[in-house]
């Protein structure tokens, strides 16, 4: 019997996460599908994740916190993050695991040796790469237009500020994690202060993919060397599709997983 994989987000129509998980599929023979869900509300995720039959599911903004508080089981660093972007069905329970930290690590080790970062956001996503990058020891500030969020940061004794009382230092690397440039023109904070920070800094990095945001773009006006998200969705990809479907990728598999998320791959002749 097909299993059936999805993305739940809001939007989601923007999504390249099917094209690269089908691949997937496609390379190793497995009898399933992945396809793209509108959720609207997200604290309905677990009821809609069962009613459909699905086997797994990724999720993306604005869902990522609903979807750890609605899960049965939450596995991994995900605990400390309270927040996930992948369920897989286990016995009829709903097992959540957040592999955006493994991805984004795996993401930025283009840039070589990186020390201390700047952490636009303070959602989901910010939670998870301020983990994974405290877990390595790298030091990372966090930056959020509000107070109100930042409480998740004090906690872990990540430093943390909002717009109006931030204190900058230099950084080697800024990174958005905020959807600041996804269907829209917005800079994720303050130009005066991006101004500022890039001109000691040597990366950005923006979680967004497939388009020259403008974080991105007043990034690399400023000279600095510039890396959108495409990555970070590849290789937190990959880690779901070993949960999803109970396989250890090889090089091969990811390959072809690159190639299914930059449209290189052709599904009508395989």
């Amino acid at each position: 019997m097909k299993e059936t994989f999805v993305i739940f987000g809001n939007p989601v129509a923007h999504s390249k996460s099917p094209q690269m998980q089908n691949a997937g599929l496609k390379h190793i023979n497995f009898d399933g599908n992945y396809e793209k869900h509108h959720l609207e509300n997200g604290n309905e995720i677990k009821e809609v994740f069962l009613k459909n039959n699905y086997k797994g599911a990724n999720i993306t903004v604005p869902h990522k916190e609903f979807a750890y508080e609605n899960a049965d089981v939450v596995r991994g660093l995900a605990k400390e993050i309270k927040a996930v972007n992948t369920y897989i069905l286990e016995n009829g329970k709903v097992i959540a695991y957040n592999t955006d930290a493994p991805g984004f690590l795996k993401a930025i080790e283009s840039f070589g040796t990186i020390k201390n970062v700047l952490l636009l956001g303070a959602g989901g996503t910010a939670k998870a790469i301020a983990l994974a990058l405290k877990s390595k020891d790298i030091k990372v500030t966090v930056l959020n237009r509000s107070e109100g969020k930042l409480d998740f940061f004090k906690e872990h004794q990540i430093a943390c500020f909002s717009w109006e009382n931030f204190e900058h230092t230099k950084y080697d690397l800024i990174v958005n994690s905020t959807s600041a440039g996804l269907k829209d023109e917005y800079l994720p904070c303050d130009k005066k202060i991006l101004e500022t920070v890039f001109k000691n800094a040597s990366f950005a990095f923006d979680c967004v993919y497939g388009k020259i945001t403008p974080f991105l773009a007043l990034a690399k006006e400023n000279g600095l060397e510039i890396k959108d998200g495409e990555d970070m969705l590849l290789f937190q990809g990959v880690l779901a599709f070993e949960y999803f479907t109970n396989t250890k990728a090889d090089e091969n598999l990811v390959q072809a997983m690159r190639k299914g998320l930059k449209g290189e791959w052709n599904f009508y002749f395989i």
